[in-house]
């Protein structure tokens, strides 16, 4: 979720970040410090310089990911196809902030948020390479699914008594009765395989593209060990007609990491939906049309005589 980078969110500015660079980091005292484009929610990002960001977490519930993200993407990036950001420092609190911060290298490329992209399948395609490449790391030791990821890679019944607290509130403005269908067999759809890397918001604000392609992929935040059915939400939230199926055919998911997906993806367009269904049209629409696909895509799979099986896993 973009927002404003000179709104101070959790008291962090850019003078803040001079500060915390000049008392612990030195010999990076004389370098600007000016916010990124696009910002995130969880975090503020600066560069720091041409070559360096500084990432400060907003609130203590993101704080645990800095030192996961500095144990593990050094030992992730070599496996994956595309760059992830690489650990420089570790930041300590100070100056009236509070959190433990880091120093990253810096990543050239424009979200795909708004970057172009000219071959929306092969981009599509790329997307599900780098999720594949992910879940066949080396999951000895990693961060199971649980808090620290906000319960991505755990099952979505987590989530349940928030899902059906938007059904009821969002009753008469989307077809309640179907997706309560779909969130069931979410549900049910359960994962008794072996623990696998995932990313935890495969969005398009955390993929940079340099001339169209993917270049890299950031924010592992929500990243852990566990189950991957919350990577391909993006099939929805992104793509759409031949770059869905070109993404399906790549990513290779069995049927029920599907159900579980479409769970994934339903819980949050649901939650946002009932946050601004009547205060901001445009946020609304984006996900009305990610419910109503959605359930369109169950209802098409569950229809067609294979159980909600899709027929491209039934031909392998």
């Amino acid at each position: 979720m973009a927002s404003n980078p000179s709104d101070g969110r959790a008291g962090i500015t850019a003078a803040l970040v001079k500060r915390l660079i000049a008392e612990q980091f030195p010999q990076w005292a004389g370098l600007p410090v000016t916010p990124v484009e696009v910002d995130g929610w969880d975090n503020r990002t600066y560069r720091l310089g041409d070559s360096m960001t500084v990432r400060l977490p907003t609130a203590a519930g993101y704080v645990p990911a800095v030192d996961k993200e500095n144990i593990w993407l050094p030992r992730l990036a070599p496996s994956l196809p595309v760059a992830i950001p690489a650990i420089v420092a570790k930041g300590a609190p100070g100056h009236g902030y509070p959190f433990s911060w880091s120093v990253r290298g810096w990543l050239e490329g424009s979200t795909a948020a708004i970057g172009p992209i000219d071959d929306m399948a092969r981009f599509a395609t790329s997307v599900a390479e780098f999720i594949l490449a992910l879940q066949r790391c080396d999951t000895t030791g990693g961060p199971l699914a649980g808090e620290h990821s906000w319960y991505r890679g755990a099952s979505p019944v987590h989530y349940d008594d928030e899902t059906r607290r938007c059904l009821s509130a969002l009753s008469g403005r989307v077809d309640t009765e179907r997706a309560t269908a779909v969130w069931d067999s979410a549900l049910a759809a359960e994962w008794h395989g072996a623990p696998r890397w995932f990313h935890g918001d495969v969005a398009p604000g955390n993929l940079l593209v340099v001339e169209g392609e993917l270049a890299a992929v950031i924010d592992f935040g929500t990243s852990g060990v566990g189950d991957p059915a919350c990577d391909l939400v993006i099939a929805w939230g992104m793509f759409q007609g031949s770059s869905r199926e070109a993404f399906r055919r790549a990513v290779a998911q069995d049927d029920d990491v599907w159900a579980r997906a479409r769970g994934w993806a339903l819980w949050k367009a649901l939650l946002v939906l009932a946050g601004c269904v009547d205060t901001d049209e445009v946020q609304a629409a984006v996900n009305r049309r990610v419910i109503d696909e959605v359930l369109a895509d169950h209802d098409r799979l569950a229809g067609d005589g294979t159980n909600g099986r899709h027929p491209d896993v039934l031909r392998k």
